[in-house]
């Protein structure tokens, strides 16, 4: 067995699993700024009533 080869592979493997998890991470951080963002322009909405029904005639 090649040790050095193995220890290799090893890092390798750790270092594509910490960069995904990097890569997660800054993604999930990005989309709860996003959700916070969204969640305050509605807040600030000019007309909040707007959309809250539907008028349907059959």
């Amino acid at each position: 067995m090649d040790i050095p080869a193995v220890s290799v592979s090893m890092s390798q493997g750790k270092l594509m699993n910490d960069v995904g998890i990097g890569v997660l991470k800054m993604a999930t951080d990005q989309m709860t700024q996003q959700s916070q963002q969204l969640t305050q322009m509605m807040a600030q909405s000019v007309q909040p009533h707007l959309g809250s029904t539907i008028d349907l005639r059959v």
